[in-house]
């Protein structure tokens, strides 16, 4: 009996919003890159530079989870969307180990969801794009996909910290994080695949069945990740401080992060 309550005292609703977000997320950034890309669609005789394609790509992609951080399931999990970046708050102290553990796997799952249902929509034209799979680039060595990965995944932790210290600007999170994404997407899609979250690289290969390098996936975005609390704690020289836990704060949603330090709705006990 006491084993149940304590599963039922965990955050469900929020596991599920971080569940239903990235598929969301995925379900809108994997469509695109098959409608920009997949064989026999218009767009490459539309467009014919990629590059615009990839830019159009990052803005879609990147928006599609900043929509979802100012929606109402966003406002409640605080639309993480990526195991990467749960892990940093972690770290930063600011979730319960069991709720980080709730958020990944709600990540995993909800990219797993997301790529099959693409998969489902778009058949061959999704596996011309080998359903959206992050791979690296053609001529690139595989250290440098390593540190494009590494560098990427810090600079956008380290971006969210930032802003989420400062009441000015911490409202503004979700609106940065998609220009600094469709930016990485633009540039780095063609070393890295623009992964920067290990969900995102998970999915789309367990449902591919294939696995070549995306060990790299697995390593180098949380790697990045830790980097980020690492110079973020070394910058701010103890005198800055995460307020939440949430892309997007809204004091009437409840919170379940640790140590925050605006106006927040306390879950029931």
């Amino acid at each position: 009996m006491d084993r149940f309550k304590g599963w039922k005292q965990l955050h469900w609703p929020e596991y599920g919003a971080e569940l239903l977000g990235t598929a969301f997320n995925l379900f809108v950034g994997f469509s695109i890159i098959i409608f920009d890309f997949g064989k026999g669609l218009p767009m490459e005789r539309l467009i014919p530079n990629p590059s615009i394609r990839l830019l159009i790509n990052g803005l879609i992609f990147a928006g599609s989870g900043s929509l979802f951080a100012i929606s109402p399931l966003g406002k409640l999990s605080g639309a993480h969307l990526n195991p990467c970046l749960s892990l940093a708050f972690w770290v930063q102290g600011k979730m319960h180990k069991l709720d980080l553990l709730g958020y990944m796997l709600g990540q995993f799952l909800g990219a797993t969801i997301g790529t099959l249902l693409v998969v489902s929509l778009w058949g061959s034209y999704a596996a011309s794009v080998k359903n959206g799979m992050t791979l690296p680039g053609e001529g690139y060595a595989l250290w440098y996909v390593f540190l494009a990965e590494v560098f990427m995944t810090f600079t956008l932790v380290l971006s969210i910290f930032f802003f989420l210290c400062s009441r000015r600007l911490m409202h503004w999170t979700p609106f940065m994080t998609w220009l600094l994404v469709a930016a990485m997407v633009w540039l780095g899609a063609p070393i890295s695949g623009t992964s920067l979250n290990t969900a995102r690289s998970i999915g789309p290969a367990l449902v591919t069945e294939f696995w070549k390098d995306q060990w790299l996936y697995c390593i180098a975005p949380p790697l990045g990740a830790l980097l980020a609390v690492g110079v973020f704690r070394l910058l701010s020289m103890g005198k800055l401080e995460l307020l939440t836990g949430k892309l997007f704060h809204v004091p009437n949603y409840r919170c379940i992060f640790k140590n925050v330090k605006i106006p927040h709705r306390l879950p029931r006990a």
